[in-house]
């Protein structure tokens, strides 16, 4: 009986906590009146307001008769927290076209990006080697590290927030370049010196794409000394890991080394099976990451609700052609010998399945972007169909087409994944979602690309397709994927829920509509049933058409440390 008086206590602070909130005399900016909250913890939907005030979320419940200069009756959707991006890739693009459509129109409020490339570092040497991007996309690398790049954002606007992490191969890339080689002591101490500068200006840690030059040729003790630097200033390891397919098991012993030595979190970047020798393990794989959970590390996952994978044509050519650069690989597709050689490993890998193989050759490879303009016929067609007209070789043909784009990558897509592996790991509590797309639109610069469906249409689907059509999951556990074990992970401890104090980042949808619409035939599709969007407080989706309100902003990690 003793306990009674603190357990009214604890049921006061649960409760009238959100009262104390809700009974604010002062007018609001905003109320959503009557809608279904889904709050990003995992919790049952229940009916209620939710009022904004400035940029934050100020009460959340009953608000009876409280006045606000705009309200919006929602009865019947969902209002949830704006959905968190694990994986996306519009660093550049919000620079060329800060409306990210494609992004705001499914719902996303926030944008994790840095896998192995990034924003900063950048040196003189570095933003040479874009220029010719940079003339195509009207843009300019016009900073140097995140202070640069998060000044540059704010002065061009975006309407969603950005969020980096520091890649590894850029910081491989402004030390020691394309070599194919280990970082002397003195690269390797001015690489963590980097981290730890980047760490301090907001980087949320430490990204690597290990199946990609020149991330291939980094060694572990490498990735263990810039996880540590990472870690110094609260920050996690992400990796897209070194092997997807055939060796993933090698590759997760990795992560799970890198995560033990420099105790640090690990995130499996857009987790799958590549290619049909691997497919059906993933129960298996699954059950190693809970094993390894079990056993005290801190290890989680992302993943994208497709079945095909999307990354440059290049890809399809075993790393080693890479060492040196672009121009180096050119050099090689153009010597007899080294091409006959290339071709045969990749007819028969032997150290597992790369890109090309995974995807069952030319007819599993879809052309969706290239950067000539002369060769645009190209999308839309698979390596096989163009190697048909052609009368040759598909590998041959990989060959021209990257000979042809002049040291310019090729976008691609490749049929390599098997859908019980994909929906196996989505019904995990610790995997978050992830576009692994840079924001795009139709009537915009990219339009002129093909793309990935996932660029539009990855969190309607998962909303729609996997949890309302296929029950997969409840709606709640769809959310909260979405949202708060998003930011929790990366650090950003103030989005990713509807409650009070939090950030004014929320997403309000019709969970009886909402579903994808983008095809592999018809990508730049918008997706439906996303009502309204808001970022910072301020609405940027309206009935489901863009504002001109571009509120977005640079977000930075636990370690940022504001200059003097």
């Amino acid at each position: 009986m003793e306990m009674r008086p603190r357990l009214l206590s604890l049921l006061c602070v649960a409760v009238c906590g959100v009262g104390t909130a809700a009974r604010n005399d002062g007018s609001y900016d905003l109320i959503l009146k009557g809608g279904w909250i889904v709050d990003g913890g995992g919790n049952p939907r229940y009916e209620g307001d939710v009022a904004l005030r400035g940029d934050r979320i100020v009460a959340v419940g009953f608000l009876g008769s409280a006045t606000a200069r705009e309200t919006l009756d929602v009865h019947g959707l969902v209002v949830a927290p704006g959905f968190i991006d694990m994986m996306g890739q519009s660093e550049t693009n919000v620079l060329i076209d800060n409306r990210v459509l494609s992004k705001i129109t499914q719902g996303i409020t926030t944008e994790i990006t840095g896998e192995g490339g990034s924003v900063a570092p950048l040196t003189d040497k570095l933003v040479l080697d874009d220029s010719d991007a940079m003339k195509k996309w009207h843009y300019r690398e016009d900073w140097r590290d995140l202070n640069g790049y998060f000044a540059q954002l704010e002065k061009q606007g975006s309407s969603l927030n950005i969020a980096t992490f520091v890649g590894a191969t850029q910081v491989r890339l402004a030390v020691v370049g394309n070599e194919n080689r280990a970082p002397t002591a003195a690269e390797l101490a001015h690489m963590t010196a980097i981290v730890d500068t980047l760490m301090e200006q907001g980087g949320l840690g430490v990204w690597t794409a290990l199946e990609y030059a020149p991330a291939s040729y980094s060694k572990t003790d490498e990735l263990i000394a810039l996880a540590k630097a990472a870690r110094r200033h609260g920050g996690i390891y992400a990796s897209h890991m070194r092997n997807e397919g055939q060796h993933i098991d090698d590759a997760l012993n990795e992560l799970f080394r890198i995560a033990k030595e420099a105790d640090i979190p690990a995130e499996v970047s857009h987790l799958k099976l590549s290619g049909r020798k691997a497919w059906g393990r993933m129960p298996r794989i699954l059950a190693r990451i809970d094993s390894a959970r079990a056993a005290g590390l801190d290890v989680t996952a992302d993943q994208y609700p497709y079945i095909r994978a999307a990354t440059s044509l290049d890809a399809s050519i075993p790393t080693w052609a890479e060492s040196g650069g672009m121009d180096s690989l050119l050099i090689r597709l153009r010597n007899p010998a080294t091409r006959a050689r290339l071709h045969r490993e990749m007819v028969n890998p032997s150290g597992g399945e790369v890109f090309y193989s995974a995807a069952g050759g030319g007819a599993g490879i879809l052309i969706t972007g290239t950067f000539q303009d002369s060769l645009r016929y190209m999308q839309g067609k698979t390596v096989a169909q163009i190697a048909a007209a052609r009368h040759r070789d598909p590998i041959e043909t990989v060959f021209a087409i990257v000979l042809a784009e002049h040291g310019h990558r090729t976008d691609a897509v490749y049929a390599i994944m098997d859908e019980p592996d994909v929906q196996a790991a989505m019904k995990q509590w610790w995997v978050a979602v992830n576009t692994d797309f840079g924001g795009v639109a139709p009537d915009g610069p990219f339009g002129t690309q093909s793309a990935h469906p996932r660029a539009y249409g990855t969190f309607p689907r998962i909303l729609g397709h996997y949890s309302r059509d296929l029950k997969l999951f409840p709606l709640e556990f769809a959310v909260r994927k979405m949202t708060s074990l998003a930011a929790q992970r990366v650090g950003l401890t103030d989005r990713g829920l509807v409650r009070p104090g939090m950030f004014a980042d929320i997403t309000v949808f019709n969970p009886a509509t909402v579903l994808d619409r983008a095809t592999f035939e018809r990508p730049h599709q918008t997706s439906v049933g996303i009502e309204y969007v808001i970022v910072n407080g301020q609405m940027v989706l309206k009935q489901g058409q863009l504002t001109s309100a571009r509120p977005g902003r640079g977000l930075r990690g636990p370690g940022y440390r504001q200059s003097q």
